[in-house]
């Protein structure tokens, strides 16, 4: 199990980013919650099993219509999320 912070640099915002970010989770099984930050970035919190956690982000940044708006990605370990009920778009 592992939990990661994602911040996504680029034209992430206005462009139904979050959303797409949303509909991608139902798909993988995995729990967290993707938000706009005032700097113009879109911080993800994300929450699973090694392996779908990373086929997540691979999908998000490599394979979906969404990818070519992230121009820069930062990534960290964060400690385990709690009273984490699915995925959703937070403020």
């Amino acid at each position: 199990m592992q939990s990661k912070r994602v911040i996504f640099e680029g034209r992430v915002q206005g462009v139904g980013f979050r959303y797409a970010t949303k509909e991608i989770a139902c798909g993988f099984e995995v729990c967290g919650w993707v938000k706009n930050l005032n700097d113009g970035s879109v911080e993800m919190q994300v929450m699973g099993e090694d392996e779908e956690v990373e086929e997540f982000l691979k999908h998000i940044t490599e394979e979906s219509p969404i990818s070519h708006h992230i121009k820069n990605l930062i990534v960290e370990n964060i400690p385990p999320l709690e009273n984490v009920v699915g995925f959703r778009i937070t403020s």
